[in-house]
């Protein structure tokens, strides 16, 4: 579990073929103490560190096809730069929202502008992601935790504060570039307790009623 606030940017130090997927290698350009196993968000996907060499200067994760196909991180070349952030510790502060790196969708950028110290993006987006998006609610762009500030048809916008521009990827996005997106969790937990039959609901009561659900 994450928080979508990027710890770091790292740069894509090599791509290899790895049977049907890819073994991406990167090198974080800050300190970003992990071990082998651990988890690890790269632009909003959730990768395991299967290789590591000290002191924490490369990171090498497996991308298996079925990532490569619902993520872009197939199309990352050398040199390329992501987003990084370790997972949640039990002890750390929320200061974004949720996030479990299991990417809902690929959108796209549909249009970057200026208004004075904000950047706003409107991102073309499937419909299995814009179902969960509400105005005000959160959403992950390429693993960033940002406030949704409008919708419209097929796609929904978004502010961009001048820290986050220079402290991740966003910055360096242009209008057509994909982006990898994850709805807030709590809207399908919300969508999957709406779709339950009333007697799976008379349930969830009585769980609820006996201390055994929240």
């Amino acid at each position: 579990m994450f928080t979508g606030l990027v710890e770091t940017k790292g740069i894509v130090a090599s791509v290899e073929n790895a049977g049907n997927g890819i073994r991406l290698s990167v090198k974080p350009l800050a300190d970003f103490e992990v071990n082998i196993g651990d988890s690890v968000c790269v632009n909003g996907v959730c990768l395991t560190v299967t290789k590591q060499q000290p002191p924490y200067n490369k990171l090498s994760f497996d991308v298996s096809p079925e990532t490569m196909r619902s993520t872009n991180l197939g199309a990352l070349k050398v040199s390329d730069n992501v987003n990084l952030e370790r997972a949640l510790r039990l002890s750390d502060r929320l200061g974004g929202h949720l996030v479990t790196g299991h990417v809902d969708g690929v959108g796209s950028i549909r249009d970057k502008r200026q208004a004075g110290e904000y950047t706003f993006y409107t991102f073309e987006a499937p419909a299995q992601v814009l179902r969960y998006i509400v105005k005000k609610g959160s959403v992950t762009v390429d693993g960033i935790s940002l406030t949704v500030v409008d919708i419209d048809k097929g796609a929904f916008s978004v502010a961009i504060i001048p820290h986050t521009l220079t402290a991740t990827i966003i910055g360096e996005k242009r209008a057509g570039d994909r982006v990898n997106l994850e709805a807030d969790i709590i809207g399908k937990y919300v969508e999957k307790f709406l779709g339950m039959n009333d007697k799976d609901k008379n349930l969830m009561a009585l769980l609820k009623q006996e201390g055994f659900a929240d």
